[in-house]
């Protein structure tokens, strides 16, 4: 298990496709509020039209990820990205439409390319070999840990350096060289588990049984919701937080440079290595470190002591997002993960949002460190919630934990090496494959295809 599996020419092009599709994203936000901030009441209007943009997400990723198909997934990912190009591109060359016109733009900004996410995530696992999924998520967060601390300052340098258009003119090209670049990659990813599974004429999953599917990995989306909600309380909150220790509000943005840097940091210790105990115990007690760590910041008096656990928490939270990612792994079988992963993204969004909005509301009547405590139980209250559903699935299922593994003809590359689920001893992507209810599926479907 290395990281050498997972480097290839392949991996490559995935990964400079992945920068083209998530910068834009992850420049959105602020990209529009300066568009906004000379505008009577621009501000304000910025800050609508970013939350038009994380509303597009929510929506888009469950509902174009559900009609994802391993096939044609190509032809999907380049649809959404392209129409997502339009959406920046609309708002960068018309800044003065109206309020209206640029909403809009926003929602099609963020709710077309929304399930690339998870279709780009999926492909990332089927180009390297079984034994090394977990390399290749966390690679995957190392670059989107990358990305996120190159955002804010190419938007703000090209926003206030060049014009206030130009970060989303450059977010429409990024996005339009990735649909470009998908022509790099495999058209479509391996469909291993859809015939046959649950479709109603024995072929195809019907949309019914593959929502059902969805539905039931739900304590896997609460905890992801948990872990995203922590990082946006951390981010929203910062700059308050630093006026109230007589901070300058200027370090807020190193401050959240070196916490995505944690957090890439924190991806490639995870990749490393086979980490003992269950997913979601796991999960659970990084859960509790990334907690730990945001109070941490809120309480320190200063610049030092919040700058250490941020980064700490950075690298705590990126580990556990990717045990999230492995437990929707065991949660689903490979015909829904493009779907699975998508509905995660939106989950997460959700949460980033929910307690961004409970912090703002708090800070108008309590002191922001105050307001960080409050978000922080919220997000312990979501984990909780999340380890309890996980717990309860798994011992509602105590028949599926004799039943022999079944190898369908999707497994012969996980029977090659050595990797094919069930009940075999060591270890694959870094997770102990055991017997039990811990490998059972958390929808308790019992799936043989189900286990990493």
């Amino acid at each position: 298990m290395s990281y050498r599996d997972v480097a290839s020419r392949q991996v490559l092009w995935w990964a400079c496709t992945a920068v083209g599709a998530r910068m834009p994203v992850a420049m959105a936000p602020l990209a529009l509020v300066f568009l906004m901030r000379e505008r009577p009441g621009g501000y304000s209007l910025g800050a609508v039209l970013a939350a038009a943009f994380v509303i597009g997400e929510i929506v888009g990723a469950p509902v174009l990820g559900l009609r994802l198909r391993h096939d044609r997934a190509r032809a999907h990912l380049a649809g959404g990205l392209a129409c997502g190009a339009v959406g920046f591109t609309g708002l960068g060359a018309l800044p003065g439409a109206h309020p209206a016109v640029l909403c809009g733009f926003a929602v099609v900004a963020g709710a077309a390319p929304a399930a690339a996410t998870g279709g780009l995530r999926t492909l990332l696992t089927a180009l390297v070999p079984e034994r090394a999924t977990a390399q290749a998520l966390s690679v995957e967060s190392m670059l989107t840990a990358g990305v996120w601390a190159l955002s804010p300052a190419a938007v703000a340098g090209l926003a206030l350096g060049v014009a206030p258009r130009v970060p989303l003119l450059l977010a429409a090209a990024l996005m339009a060289s990735s649909v470009a670049g998908l022509w790099l990659l495999p058209s479509a990813w391996g469909g291993d588990g859809a015939d046959g599974a649950d479709g109603a004429d024995g072929g195809r999953p019907t949309a019914r049984s593959l929502l059902r599917l969805l539905t039931g990995a739900w304590p896997v989306y609460v905890t992801g919701a948990a872990g995203l909600a922590l990082l946006g309380l951390a981010e929203l909150v910062l700059p308050a937080l630093l006026e109230q220790r007589g901070v300058g509000v200027g370090w807020s943005g190193p401050l959240l440079t070196g916490m995505a840097v944690g957090g890439g940091v924190g991806g490639f210790v995870h990749g490393l290595r086979a980490w003992p105990g269950r997913l979601r115990t796991r999960s659970v007690v990084l859960m509790a470190g990334v907690a730990l760590c945001v109070t941490t910041a809120a309480l320190s008096p200063g610049t030092a002591g919040i700058a250490a656990a941020l980064v700490v928490g950075g690298a705590l939270q990126s580990a556990a997002m990717l045990t999230r990612n492995l437990s929707l792994r065991e949660a689903l079988p490979p015909h829904a993960l493009a779907a699975g992963y998508s509905v995660m993204y939106a989950a997460a969004s959700a949460g980033y949002a929910a307690t961004g909005s409970l912090a703002g509301a708090l800070l108008r009547t309590v002191a922001p460190s105050t307001a960080v405590l409050a978000g922080v139980g919220l997000t312990l209250v979501l984990t909780a919630v999340g380890w309890w559903g996980e717990v309860r699935a798994a011992g509602a299922s105590p028949q599926d934990a004799g039943r022999a593994p079944t190898v369908l003809p999707g497994d012969v590359r996980a029977a090659a090496s050595g990797s094919v689920p069930g009940p075999v001893s060591g270890s694959v992507s870094g997770v102990p494959a055991v017997a039990g209810p811990e490998g059972a599926a958390i929808r308790g479907g019992g799936d043989p295809e189900s286990g990493l």
